[in-house]
This record gives C-alpha cells, structure tokens and sequence, in this order.
C-alpha cells in the first residue's frame, strides 16, 4: 500500500503521445492531399496537467500554443525548441525582441497591434495570424479592419518585416455541428479574396467533422490532447482518447454512523442504517467541486464508493459499507482511471471537464506517473 498524506495528480505523458498521434491518424487524409499540422496547445499551464509534465508528451506536436510571450519564454527554458503560438499577446510587443522566442507565431487581433510591429525590429521576424472576432467576439477583428489589417500586414511580409501571414478564428459552437458549418461559411467568405494559411480548427471542431478539418493548413487541439472530450454526453475514452491526469486522495479515518446520524455540514446526508465511512482528504480547498450533486462516486480498490455528504474545505466522504477492506491510507481516485471519468464529475458538479483541471489549485501536486507521491 503507497502511503499519501495528501491528494495529488498524477499525469501521464504517454496518454498525451497516444492522444496527439489519435488526431492525427483523424485529420490525415486517404489521398495525396497533406494533413494540417497541428498546434499543441498548453495554455493555463497544459490545462492544469503542467507544462513541464506535459511537454514530455508533446515532442511530436507541430508546434506548441501558449497564451503570452512570458509563456512562450517558459516554454523555452523548458526545452521547447519547435513554433510557438503566442495566443494572447497584448499590445506591448517588445518581447520580440528577445532571439529565444523565436521562431515565434503572433496572433494579432487588436489594431493598435499592427503598429506596435512596424516599431519594432526583432532579429527573427515573427509569422502573424489575423484573427476574425466571429460569432465568439471575445477577440479578434470585425470584418472590415481585418481586410485593411491583412493588406497592411501582407505589405510587411513583402518588405521582409514578418515571416508570413495566416488567417485565424476561434469558433463560438464547435460541438454543434450546424452552427459549426455556419461558422466555417461566413469565415471562408470573409477570407476568399485573401490568400494565406488557415487555422480555425480546435478540439471540438476536429472531433466533430474531421474531414472538414482536413482542409485546414493547422489546427489548435488542446483538451483533447489531455484525454478529455470537448462533445456533449460522450468520454474522451469513448472518442479512442486517454485521460492524461488521475486526480487522488487518501482516505484519512473512518467513522461508524448509526441510523439517523448525519454527516457533514448541515446534516444534508442522514444515513438510513448503521454505515461505515471515510473521510478522505480532499475538499473545495483543493479544487474539487463544493456543488457536485446525484449519485457521485469515487474509485476504490477497483470498484465505486458514493460520495455522502457536502464537500467541505478539506474532506469529502465517501460509504465505504460496500468496502470492508478499506482503511486509512487507502487512495481513493476521484477522476481518471480506476475512478469516475472527468466528465461524469463535470456533470455533477455542472461544468466542464476544463473547469476541473485547471481550477485545481496549488496544494495539489502535478507528479509524473511513477514518482513517489506527496508526503511519502
């Protein structure tokens, strides 16, 4: 029995490497016609998994997507040698002159951007993606300073001031497949008179319509690569992924409650007969969610255990009357493998798989499978 003192996440970088080459093997195409590349991307530090984990699975990714240049920065001491996406960058693009960022793709999706570049004079020059607002409108440029956007940043590509110039979107309904055609109509319009690369394509949109996908030049793929599914009501397992994160726990005491007692703040759970439970050490304060609600489980020597109660700071807990063999320093998995999947604790808690992952907060470790977990 491995001893834990404490909950930890564990993460598997060959689920990663198997996850990458599975979107591959989706976006390659039967005939002589080349596959997108595809950006990896690992923005809030690899959705929760951490970046210095999560790169030892990513070799094989075209190129790597972050949200700022201070990312893309980490990323190199980190070893990353490949492209980087700066997804996020801001305004203030002095960074770029900094020779170890490149080579170095930008996503512009502010004006006062375009003369921010014609400023500066990096050593390398970056490659830019034009990003359209679309129906997402969180960023990017409506579709008439795109145009005068693109035919200024073109002028720069021809003076030799930048490496290239793509076209870019972030769709606002990917899992909907008719909203995604919609979406991909009213961009290809946009951009028809316009040559260039394009990337519009991310998790959802790839695992949804691959075929579409195929006629992109690169895709953005990011919680699909850490095993997760972007689709409504199905697994990253039942799309041929593997989840790349076990969040764990160890189980800390046990109690006996008799008929009538409850347990936890509030009294919310009164057992109905005589109950053996444990108490186990992982609360709100690491992350799991407070509002999970239903039947909810964690795994426990290969089987299920309910959860009773409400979760507090530091502790949930679990009925162990179907567990006789369970006792303190047990691990219980409270998602990943030998334990529920991700998105069935996302639907209870009534969010999203992503929500999980990065909001786990940094009293819970990110160890690589096999390294001695915390407090051992």
């Amino acid at each position: 029995m491995t001893e834990y003192r404490c909950g930890a996440a564990l993460i598997d970088p060959q689920a990663i490497v198997h996850n990458l080459r599975q979107l591959r093997r989706l976006l390659d195409p039967p005939g002589p016609q080349a596959a997108p590349r595809i950006w990896a991307v690992a923005k809030a530090d690899a959705y929760g998994h951490a970046l210095e984990h999560a790169l030892a699975g990513l070799g094989e990714a075209d190129g790597l997507g972050v949200l700022t240049l201070d990312d893309a920065l980490h990323s190199r001491r980190l070893g990353w040698n490949g492209p980087i996406l700066a997804m996020g960058a801001g305004s203030d693009l002095s960074a770029l002159e900094d020779p170890a960022l490149h080579s170095l793709h930008l996503i512009v999706d502010q004006p006062d951007q375009l003369a921010e570049l014609s400023r500066l004079q990096p050593l390398q020059a970056p490659y830019v993606w034009l990003r359209h607002c679309g129906e997402l409108h969180h960023a990017g440029l409506q579709a008439d300073e795109y145009r005068k956007a693109y035919h200024a940043l073109h002028a720069e590509v021809q003076a030799g001031r930048l490496a290239g110039l793509g076209h870019l979107q972030h769709y606002a309904g990917a899992e909907n497949p008719e909203q995604l055609r919609k979406e991909r109509l009213a961009f290809h319009e946009l951009i028809s008179a316009m040559p260039g690369p394009v990337c519009t394509e991310n998790s959802a949109a790839v695992l949804s319509d691959h075929v579409s996908a195929r006629a992109t030049d690169w895709v953005r793929c990011g919680i699909a690569l850490y095993g997760i599914s972007p689709l409504h009501g199905r697994t990253g397992r039942s799309l041929g992924l593997r989840p790349a994160m076990t969040f764990q726990a160890p189980i800390y005491a046990t109690q006996k409650l008799c008929g009538g007692q409850g347990v936890g703040y509030n009294g919310i759970f009164r057992a109905k007969r005589d109950m053996r439970i444990g108490l186990v050490r992982c609360g709100y304060a690491d992350g799991y969610p407070r509002g999970v609600q239903g039947r909810c489980v964690v795994g426990i020597h290969g089987r299920m255990a309910a959860i009773v109660g409400r979760v507090s700071m530091d502790t949930l807990t679990i009925d162990l009357s179907g567990h006789p063999e369970a006792v303190p320093g047990d691990v219980v998995t409270l998602w990943g493998p030998g334990g529920p999947d991700i998105e069935s604790v996302a639907g209870w808690a009534g969010t999203i798989s992503a929500h999980l992952c990065v909001g786990l907060t940094a009293r819970v470790p990110r160890i690589l499978r096999g390294q001695t977990p915390c407090g051992v």
